[in-house]
């Protein structure tokens, strides 16, 4: 899942777009080699999905979600996600085989093989539907299902040929906001759940193309359209990431509007996505690699920060 984009962490390493030339040419830092079963599940990107869920699951039962559902929630979704980013990596392994920042993961480095790497997210991706399914219904084990279909099979092709792919990736980062709100009782029709989607689904536009921006070289190797094509200067670039923080802005008072959290909530995220919103600004009136960054960074913090806002402003069900 992209979860859902979806939300990576920082890249090992990424290369400046021509337009910030004077500007360092990496950022980030290579972390060691780990097990390679354990880096084929992309631990910081996993976490963030299974924190989204139990955010998601804990605000859909007004803040009194039991103890075992909530684990069976966090524990199914963490597989199922690692499953399906597992077989990302093995769908793509002659491109991250190319670029610079992915070179060094399992499969392209040759620390294990394709085979063992689809065996291995295969299983794991049926293991965390089965679990939800037997654990806590259904539907958030279709979610999660869909989150994988979407992620493999439609976001993964989809960036070689569109740059709708940007669009695509979203969703399968998002449904983790389902995938809770069903696993607490919540309806898939619930207006609360969809808007929880929407938040996270906008978050990850800003900070996937700033990304896009500042490894646009590695990505033109192997040519993943990620960014808006022709748009040698980042003008289209910037202004969608500002479009997407103002909508964002708009969106994100939405809970404390529906009494799902209170106004601790709801003046926390205005700030957040004010701060966004500035930064998207500041980024598209000079797509320097030093204002992209920002962007870039500047996401990165604003997920685990409006999670925990969720989790302590959560209002008790009526």
């Amino acid at each position: 899942m992209a979860p859902t984009t979806p939300t990576p962490p920082a890249p090992e390493s990424g290369v400046a777009p021509e337009s910030g030339a004077e500007a360092p040419r990496t950022f980030g830092r290579r972390k060691p080699p780990r097990h390679p079963l354990y880096e084929l599940t992309k631990p910081g990107i996993t976490g963030f999905v299974m924190v989204t869920a139990g955010a998601s699951a804990h605000v859909a039962a007004g803040g009194a979600a039991g103890l075992w559902p909530m684990i069976h929630t966090v524990v199914g979704t963490g597989l199922g996600t690692g499953g399906a980013l597992a077989l990302n990596q093995v769908f793509e392994r002659e491109f991250d085989a190319r670029m610079q920042r992915t070179r060094g993961r399992p499969i392209p480095s040759g620390r294990i093989s394709a085979r063992a790497a689809g065996v291995f997210g295969t299983a794991l991706l049926a293991a965390g539907i089965l679990w939800l399914a037997v654990t806590v219904g259904v539907l958030p084990a279709a979610f999660t299902a869909l989150s994988a279909v979407a992620y493999l099979w439609v976001y993964t092709p989809l960036k070689r040929t569109s740059y709708l792919a940007t669009l695509a990736g979203a969703i399968p980062g998002a449904l983790p906001a389902l995938i809770g709100w069903t696993a607490a009782g919540g309806s898939a029709f619930d207006l609360g759940g969809w808007v929880l989607f929407g938040i996270f689904f906008l978050w990850q536009l800003p900070h996937v193309l700033a990304l896009a921006w500042l490894l646009q070289d590695d990505y033109r190797t192997v040519g993943f359209f990620l960014m808006p094509p022709s748009d040698p200067d980042g003008r289209k670039i910037g202004r969608h990431m500002v479009f997407h923080s103002l909508s964002l802005v708009l969106l994100g008072f939405a809970p404390t509007l529906l009494g799902l959290t209170g106004w601790i909530y709801g003046a926390g995220a205005t700030v957040l996505n004010l701060g966004m919103l500035a930064a998207c600004m500041a980024a598209a009136s000079d797509m320097s690699f030093d204002r992209v960054k920002r962007v870039f960074f500047a996401s990165l913090l604003y997920q685990p920060l409006i999670l925990a806002l969720l989790l302590v402003d959560t209002r008790p069900l009526p």
